[in-house]
């Protein structure tokens, strides 16, 4: 009978060998979009262990075919670091029309302990659908009341909650209170009028408010000061402003305190009356211009599957003034820095997740976006989706 310290060293021995024997897979020739404003056009990225291994100008290097496992050729198509979706409900509701399919909202006004994180379904139908045009990361966020709850960052693939959870409670969603609100409805706008009630909502707000990161939902100029006041007053570590729709008449202030912007949905209509109908698609190009950290978000009516529908948006601001690859930091890289998980994803870099995507054609543009391949820390995702399986059940009746 061989001696147990033997037995051990060989095994020890085989496992050395296994590990030494994994290599990595190589993707050549693709145009990277790397998410922090710069591209390759022919470019050689690999992945090991769930990690990006190398990014190269494949023009520039030696490419030894022995020293990677498998080689995706993929010239003419285009790689992606994988686009991030924030300040969404996806993944905790599915049927607009369904009550009980909601779980972004829990009765009273004031509810910091609700979490988003273990609510989230990784078995939503919408989900899949989404993700088959690139967005493979979302923030999920809750809704109503003052004080939402907090939110967190997850993947969109996993067999449950801890399997997609990338960063777990990343921030408090507080609802600021409108000094002014609206009468009538987008058909017939009405009058402006002032809430009365403003200062007491404050008031209730101050009573509640400690220490945290926190994602304050404003649009109009004047509240956005007032929430950046009341931020600065409680020591708030870090504050995002979600909507963020006058934000271009507060630059400076923006500057000052260090505030980042989660935007509006791109394919809205004006806020004000009177203001041009282009001015949504015209905004990320401003505040390019203007040196303020943004992102953009899917927020809104029939927010959780119109995420899709997020490059898109980014799309719409190339065509009104925004830069190509600025445009893509702003659903990648930008994103993952104000939700703080840029040290893991939102570019493509050596040593971030391999989570990322390619497609056979330009991914902002609804006529050429085709996504073939996507991977979430190395691991390939399944792109089909109920309405895939649907269409080729139909296609030829």
């Amino acid at each position: 009978m061989m001696n147990k310290k033997y037995l051990h060293l060989l095994f020890t021995l085989l496992i050395t060998i296994a590990v030494q024997a994994q290599k990595p897979t190589l993707f050549m020739g693709a145009t990277a979009h790397l998410g922090n404003g710069t591209k390759i056009e022919n470019a050689a990225v690999s992945m090991l262990n769930g990690k990006i291994d190398m990014v190269a100008d494949a023009t520039r290097i030696r490419i030894d075919p022995s020293a990677f496992d498998t080689i995706y050729r993929v010239h003419g198509k285009h790689l992606y670091p994988a686009f991030i979706v924030p300040n969404t409900t996806l993944g905790i509701t599915e049927i607009d029309a369904v009550r009980a399919s909601h779980d972004y909202r829990e009765i009273g006004a004031i509810n910091p302990n609700v979490r988003t994180l273990i609510a989230y379904n990784t078995d939503s139908k919408i989900a899949k659908t989404v993700r088959s045009n690139g967005v493979l990361i979302a923030q999920v966020t809750p809704r109503g009341g003052a004080i939402s709850g907090q939110s967190s960052v997850m993947h969109l693939a996993g067999w449950n909650w801890e399997d997609a959870a990338l960063r777990i409670d990343d921030g408090i969603h507080l609802n600021w209170p409108s000094s002014y609100y609206k009468s009538g409805w987008w058909a017939e706008p009405g009058t402006t009028k002032e809430n009365e009630k403003y200062n007491e909502s404050i008031n209730t707000l101050k009573r509640f408010f400690t220490k945290a990161n926190s994602y304050i939902h404003a649009n109009n100029a004047s509240d956005m000061l007032d929430a950046i006041s009341f931020t600065n007053k409680f020591s708030i570590t870090k504050t995002v402003i979600v909507g963020a729709e006058d934000a271009i008449k507060i630059v400076d202030e923006l500057k000052e305190n260090n505030i980042s912007l989660i935007l509006n949905r791109v394919h809205r209509l004006p806020s004000k009356v009177g203001s041009p109908v282009d001015e949504p698609f015209m905004q990320a190009a401003k505040l390019q211009e203007s040196g303020i950290l943004f992102c953009l978000s899917y927020a809104g009516e029939m927010e959780a599957m119109g995420a899709r529908n997020l490059p898109f948006s980014a799309g719409t601001t190339v065509a009104h003034g925004l830069e190509y690859e600025k445009a893509i930091s702003s659903i990648t890289l930008n994103t993952a820095q104000i939700l703080g998980i840029d040290e893991y994803c939102g570019s493509i870099e050596k040593g971030k997740d391999a989570t990322f995507f390619i497609s056979s054609g330009d991914a902002l543009d609804m006529r050429t976006n085709n996504v073939e391949k996507a991977y979430i820390q190395g691991v390939a995702v399944d792109l089909n989706n109920h309405q895939k399986e649907l269409f080729n059940k139909y296609k030829n009746r």
